[in-house]
């Protein structure tokens, strides 16, 4: 199948609300009303990954200035290992360059491990640790990653 991506609209909340629940347990998932408030944000950007018709993950990411903050992605399970997490990403990051960001933060459960080597793929790395972040009280890793702007940038002479 054909993946696509695509901006947020009003009518994704509740597959992106399922979605959620699936890939994080209570205590990490986000209640219906926080998901809506991040969606809501006037600095929060959302990209929604198609597999066919069908919605297989979406990021969520704030930024002002030169600094981002990654809310969350999730992919759903059967999309997992198949390019959607990875294009969700590279696609944000490209975004936030455009705009003029250097720095991007995130957090993930230091028990979540193939999360942990995802982002370190991607060129995150670990700085702090955030004890009991989480509602169910889990740890979390602070995750950082610089980017090249794209907004300063002079052309090639």
């Amino acid at each position: 199948m054909k993946l696509t991506l695509r901006p947020y609209e009003p009518g994704d909340f509740e597959a992106l609300y399922r979605i959620d629940r699936a890939c994080y347990e209570p205590g990490i998932a986000y209640s219906r009303r926080m998901l809506r408030e991040y969606l809501e944000l006037p600095e929060s950007r959302c990209l929604v990954a198609l597999l066919g018709q069908e919605i297989a993950g979406f990021v969520i990411a704030v930024w002002q200035d030169w600094y981002a903050h990654v809310i969350t992605i999730d992919v759903g399970e059967q999309a997992r290992r198949h390019g959607v997490g990875s294009a969700l990403m590279s696609a944000i990051e490209k975004q936030m360059a455009q705009a003029g960001v250097r720095m991007v933060e995130l957090e993930t459960a230091l028990n979540n491990h193939p999360a942990i080597a995802f982002w370190q793929k991607l060129g995150y790395r670990a700085v702090s640790v955030y004890p009991r972040y989480y509602q169910n009280r889990t740890d979390a890793y602070r995750m950082v990653k610089e980017i090249a702007s794209v907004r300063f940038r002079r052309p090639r002479m």
